[in-house]
């Protein structure tokens, strides 16, 4: 654990408490893609399947059951809330997320570290990440008009990447030049998502 680490978890949780009060307070989801909602849970179940087999730490264990808990709620409050259910905006949210998983799924089996199912799923689950977000930048293009808990929830998602970058570099010269190129290229990736809509957001 490293202060870049810790606040990537932060901005990280900040960004899904966030979310959760746009939905929970206002009753809606508005201009939130469902499609990339959906992604990330699968992205924490594939990542976090050792919760009950390998144990860490207490920090690392409740952050995992938190970001799997709340991104279940967040895609069922989306799918079988009453109200919140109705708010949903499917003619908008059209991105055919089913690709991003199968691609990720291919690089995963091809470009791994070791050909295990954990090793497999962990690359499954970093490859997904890192294009995620893409059905919600589309979306909020298409929207035009973004409301402002839904533009700081995204930002809040670029700034944990940005920091893990930073938590990456730290242990790389604190750590015997540890890295794992898997996560280094897909975090770039993902953070490049994030530019343009840091500056539009920022000009805001």
């Amino acid at each position: 654990m490293n202060a870049f680490r810790f606040l990537g978890d932060m901005t990280h949780l900040f960004s899904v408490l966030v979310l959760l009060l746009k939905i929970y307070a206002t009753k809606s989801c508005s201009g939130v893609s469902r499609k990339t909602q959906e992604l990330y849970m699968v992205v924490f179940l594939a990542r976090y399947m050792d919760l009950f087999t390998d144990y860490i730490s207490l920090y690392n264990s409740v952050m995992k059951v938190v970001f799997i808990t709340s991104s279940a709620a967040i895609v069922w409050c989306m799918r079988r809330h009453p109200q919140v259910r109705r708010t949903y905006d499917k003619e908008q949210d059209t991105f055919r997320h089913v690709v991003l998983v199968a691609a990720a799924f291919v690089l995963a089996l091809i470009f791994n570290e070791r050909f295990t199912f954990r090793e497999i799923c962990w690359a499954f689950s970093i490859y997904l990440e890192a294009v995620a977000i893409l059905p919600q930048l589309v979306l909020l293009q298409r929207g035009r008009n973004v409301d402002n808990l839904t533009g700081q929830y995204v930002f809040f998602l670029g700034a944990y990447r940005a920091f893990y970058i930073l938590n990456w570099i730290y242990r790389y010269f604190t750590e015997g030049h540890h890295s794992r190129w898997i996560s280094w290229l897909s975090g770039l990736v993902q953070t490049g998502l994030y530019a343009d809509f840091f500056y539009y957001y920022f000009l805001r």
